[in-house]
């Protein structure tokens, strides 16, 4: 299960809380035997409605030592949508902690499932190792807490043969002080972010997720903790690049960025933030658990959407976007070709829970269908260009989104942005944009107008806009480009028109 023998120390460093390894050692074995007392044996899973605090990482290693598969979940979720959970994934028992909210915990409950709080161990210990290679680890929820859940089903071997891959691309030293600030429920934070370093060796540093209050203290929480290591999204970037004072005591050594591509500018200013070059647009996927891909060394010029080489993956960009038949060399994309992108590597899912239909839809011999779009440059690196299905259709003109987003947010007073589809009755879809700007005056709708119009082609610009004060994402930092179009379909579009003839907004 461990790629080293010792995992590194937890720290939180908004609390003050901090377990050594021996701490750990004790709150693991305490658990263990708790675990042992209730029954839990090999195959059962554990349901987990909670995260990002010490006691998360104690229970995730106590459920591995006996067998048995963690379901970790969105504590932001409701009652509802835990249920629907539940009912799926058929945990064995649930894991709570103070912060649940009741009404989770009732619902757990009239499911028939044993809820335990988490700080309620008893004082007895025990150790074992009865984890196989093969033996489910992880259910990872990507979709459907209201209805049909996908869940990204996880095995041992799938996850040491990421981390083991990660360890060989990019060594454990840049590692050593690691500060995650995203949800321990998917991909990226969890397998990634947490636990590569923390199995490892190497001392984590765990903060509640995407709270606003911590990311205007990020530089001064990297000076205080040495921090050496970070990833997060673009739009903890965007508030952070905003409001946060810069780190002083240049420790940070290396940075990833991650769940969407990353345009140039952006790219170039967190460097500067950071005071690193090595910052690194991490691409990941909860099915091939989490970093796939990305640069080594990552003082390379920034370009919009560029990934980098495979981290024990082949990438190739073919012409195919379905696995109804076998792939072969005539569906390959030549250099700078887009195309839709697929990965072969060992850390790929064992399939999604109970839906071999969704498995069937995405992996064929192996090869797994991400939905997103790219090419391969000169170089043989990867560049993003977007998802398959946020894709515009203008006309017949493909036109990517992020395309838009990467403009737009070049300019100085946007400080979010979301391009998606429109129904149009003439080009079948037309570009709509939301955008979140530090003054939605007049002056400042046409400096942005005119600025796109002079870096994007005609079919591109968009035909509505909207102001609003903050784009919608997902409990990972996401953009959901159709919640997005949701949320502005009941608002008012800016009146372009009035506006670029000398209007205000």
């Amino acid at each position: 299960m461990l790629i080293d023998l010792e995992v590194g120390a937890l720290v939180e460093p908004v609390g003050g809380r901090r377990w050594s390894r021996a701490d750990i050692a004790r709150e693991v074995g305490l658990r263990t035997a708790r675990f042992s007392r209730l029954g839990l044996t090999r195959g059962d899973r554990v349901f987990m409605p909670f995260g990002n605090r010490l006691e998360f990482f104690a229970e995730l290693l106590a459920a591995w030592r006996l067998g048995a598969c963690v379901v970790p979940i969105d504590a932001r979720l409701t009652a509802f949508e835990v249920e629907t959970l539940a009912a799926a994934a058929k945990p064995r028992l649930a894991v709570v902690d103070d912060a649940t909210d009741a009404a989770v915990v009732s619902a757990l409950k009239a499911s028939g499932l044993d809820v335990v709080q988490t700080t309620d161990t008893g004082s007895e210990t025990m150790k074992a190792g009865r984890s196989r290679l093969d033996d489910d680890a992880l259910i990872l929820f990507t979709s459907g807490s209201t209805g049909n859940p996908k869940g990204v089903v996880h095995t041992h071997r799938s996850l040491r043969a990421r981390w083991v891959t990660l360890r060989e691309n990019l060594g454990t030293r840049a590692f050593a002080r690691t500060l995650c600030l995203l949800p321990t429920h998917f991909g990226h934070g969890l397998i990634c972010n947490c636990l590569f370093p923390w199995l490892a060796g190497n001392d984590l540093y765990i903060t509640p997720p995407f709270k606003p209050e911590i990311i205007m203290r990020l530089g001064a929480i990297i000076d205080e903790h040495l921090i050496t290591f970070m990833s997060s999204v673009p739009s903890v970037w965007k508030l952070a690049l905003k409001m946060a004072k810069r780190p002083q005591g240049g420790t940070l050594e290396r940075v990833h960025v991650g769940s969407a591509p990353l345009s140039a500018d952006v790219w170039e200013d967190i460097r500067r933030w950071c005071g690193t070059r090595q910052v690194c647009n991490a691409y990941g996927i909860t099915e091939t658990g989490s970093w796939v891909a990305g640069l080594n060394d990552a003082d390379a010029e920034a370009e919009d959407g560029l990934v980098g080489g495979g981290w024990g993956a082949v990438i190739k960009v073919l012409k195919a976007n379905e696995t109804t038949a076998p792939l072969d060399a005539s569906m390959q994309c030549a250099p700078g070709e887009s195309g839709f992108v697929w990965l072969n590597t060992p850390a790929l899912m064992k399939g999604y829970f109970q839906r071999d239909d969704l498995t069937e839809a995405a992996v064929v011999d192996g090869w797994f269908l991400t939905g997103d779009i790219g090419f391969i440059d000169g170089k043989g690196r990867l560049v993003l260009k977007g998802r398959e299905r946020d894709e515009i259709n203008k006309g017949g003109m493909k036109i990517y989104p992020a395309d838009v987003d990467a403009v737009a947010e070049r300019h100085p007073a946007v400080t979010d942005v979301c391009t998606f589809a429109l129904d149009d009755a003439i080009y079948g879809q037309a570009v709509g944009v939301a955008i979140v700007l530090d003054k939605a005056d007049g002056d400042t709708v046409r400096s942005l107008h005119k600025f796109m119009i002079e870096r994007l082609a005609e079919p591109k610009m968009p035909a509505r806009w909207w102001a609003v004060a903050e784009i919608p994402r997902t409990s990972r930092g996401k953009i959901n480009r159709e919640a997005v179009k949701a949320a502005c379909t009941g608002l008012t579009p800016l009146d372009m028109a009035g506006i670029l003839s000398g209007g205000n907004t």
